[in-house]
């Protein structure tokens, strides 16, 4: 209960300077109009909608990369080079297989 009783006073007051902070810069750099609290609230509920997600737990943004990594530290040399063939007609990695080619 007292976890409840502080994520709600947190996000309320976290509101409070999101709408504190908006009314202070966007009218004056941009023109556009002043929020009201709810507006705030709203915005920040939109943002984690975006961008955050509702996810359980921390998040982490690059865990695919760590994950990817661990799988190519298990590889043999043969299954490596096999995914660099693979990945050598990508867009991204079109240009690095040519420099490996050339270097080679």
């Amino acid at each position: 209960m007292r976890f409840l009783l502080f994520a709600l006073l947190f996000v309320a007051v976290f509101s409070f300077f999101v709408m504190q902070l908006w009314n202070w810069l966007v009218p004056a750099v941009f023109g556009w109009h002043a929020i009201t609290y709810w507006q705030a609230l709203g915005l920040l509920v939109l943002s984690k909608i975006l961008f955050g997600g509702f996810r359980g737990g921390p998040h982490r943004p690059w865990g695919w990369r760590r994950r990817m990594m661990e799988r190519w530290d298990q590889m043999t040399p043969e299954e490596r080079e096999k995914f660099r063939q693979s990945m050598r007609g990508c867009g991204l990695f079109a240009s690095h297989g040519k420099a490996t080619e050339a270097k080679s």
